[in-house]
């Protein structure tokens, strides 16, 4: 039937899933009671206008052991192709088991480097820092893992006979490009809102590139958020951004891999830049269904970073988040994150509470004072990674992380995505910044002994 404009599919069956044994689907948020089936193009529950979350059959999934679940994890990483290839698909039963094999869409998601962070802290009791870099990922970002559970589900409603004429997006670059990557791929066409001269040209190209209609506006991206969800609520195009809980599935697959990585020890803190803050309840989500399975003892504590120029999460925050009240964002160098009003502001708030959770800010100079350091110790970090490595700092300044805690900090995005604030930092172009660690190139002759010269006067 059509309602507003909008194909919508009241008490429609689920498209086949994986095994009778397994199910799961979209429920309110705020425990109205309402149900939803994965087919559905919904976004918030019809009786409250709560956002939804999607939750499974955890009498089904406990039948397995936690034993048996960590082997099957196990088993499936040497897989190399196939449906159960990639980091997201390879936990298909804890993530969407609704999508038939055949739907899958995936360019080999997941399964990032865990790297400790050795040389970034001057004191040797600090040893235990790991950055999961979740922008080793296909294009270069965390939201690959998101964007292909939502395409992989479109896939298979349009296989159902679904009319679905196109999947859109409002995004401050990464989005954007994971979901024209995976629409690309499925024969989707896709529709992409930007705020123009607010993202980097390596961010813009990717839609570009992979064929989606990019829509430069003139706004920030509150202002597109608000203009794709208009348009997504009156046409059958279905919405990518975090507000559609499909995408919290595949990111909380990080905190998975977390938890592998580290031979399923626990993390004592996991440290999470905000923007959106789809990802602070994406990580808690899989922190929650690991505990719940008996897959971890205990849960970590969590902090959530935000630039002190976009921190509408962090002042909730320092009033106990007895009030929240959405901001006009200004303009910092974790472009990424630069949100005044998060569409998921309620899961987060909800998931560092549970978590024993706090908000950090960081400022301008802490970021890229903070990057240039991460990149001295091998790095190449994207500047909201150095929002949460400032916030790091600020927490062991603090005491409230100890020299012995282990410390996970997420890093979302690859440097390689934002080159033009490093440029500025090595060139003494980043304005009122400082730059103590600027590292340009240095102009030398063309002789043998200049070069030499320059070499060993570097060297002393």
């Amino acid at each position: 039937m059509k309602y507003a404009g909008r194909l919508v599919f009241y008490g429609r069956r689920n498209p086949k899933p994986m095994s009778k044994k397994y199910k799961s689907w979209f429920r309110c948020f705020d425990g109205c009671g309402e149900r939803y089936g994965l087919g559905e193009i919904i976004y918030r529950c019809r009786r409250c206008e709560s956002l939804l979350e999607v939750c499974h059959d955890f009498d089904a999934l406990a039948e397995t052991s936690p034993g048996e679940w960590k082997s099957k994890f196990s088993s499936r990483r040497q897989v190399v192709s196939g449906p159960l290839a990639g980091g997201v698909w390879a936990k298909k039963e804890w993530v969407c088991p609704e999508v038939e094999d055949k739907n899958i869409v995936s360019l080999g998601e997941g399964y990032t480097p865990l790297l400790k962070l050795d040389g970034f802290f001057k004191t040797p009791e600090l040893n235990n820092v790991y950055v999961k870099l979740c922008g080793s990922s296909h294009t270069g970002s965390f939201k690959d893992l998101g964007l292909t559970v939502l395409v992989s589900m479109v896939r298979q409603m349009r296989s159902h006979g679904v009319e679905i004429p196109a999947v859109a997006c409002a995004s401050t670059g990464d989005t954007s490009a994971a979901l024209a990557a995976y629409c690309a791929r499925a024969g989707l066409p896709c529709i992409v809102f930007l705020p123009e001269g607010k993202i980097t040209p390596s961010q813009l190209i990717q839609p570009v590139s992979n064929g989606a209609i990019t829509l430069a506006i003139d706004t920030d991206f509150d202002g597109c958020m608000e203009l794709v969800q208009q348009v997504t609520s009156e046409e059958n195009i279905d919405l990518a951004n975090s507000m559609n809980s499909l995408r919290i599935e595949g990111q909380k697959t990080v905190a998975i891999e977390i938890a592998e990585q580290l031979n399923w020890q626990v993390p004592d803190w996991v440290v999470i830049p905000g923007g959106n803050l789809g990802n602070v309840s994406a990580l808690g989500l899989g922190f929650r269904m690991m505990h719940r399975l008996g897959l971890i003892d205990r849960l970590p504590r969590i902090c959530c970073a935000q630039s002190k120029r976009a921190n509408p999460l962090y002042r909730s925050y320092i009033s106990s988040f007895n009030k929240f009240e959405p901001i006009e964002a200004e303009k910092t160098l974790a472009s990424a994150i630069q949100i005044g009003n998060p569409v998921s502001i309620r899961k987060a708030i909800d998931t560092l509470k549970d978590f024993n959770g706090i908000v950090e800010q960081a400022g301008e100079q802490q970021i890229m004072d903070a990057c240039a350091a991460a990149d001295r110790a091998g790095l190449f970090s994207c500047p909201h990674t150095g929002v949460a490595l400032a916030a790091l700092k600020k927490l062991i300044g603090r005491g409230l992380v100890a020299p012995d805690h282990r410390v996970v900090v997420i890093s979302t995005a690859h440097g390689l995505k934002f080159p033009q604030f490093k440029i500025d930092y090595h060139w003494g172009e980043a304005g009122e910044l400082d730059n103590p660690d600027a590292n340009p190139p240095e102009k030398v002759e063309n002789s043998l002994e200049a070069v030499r010269s320059a070499i060993y006067r570097r060297l002393d």
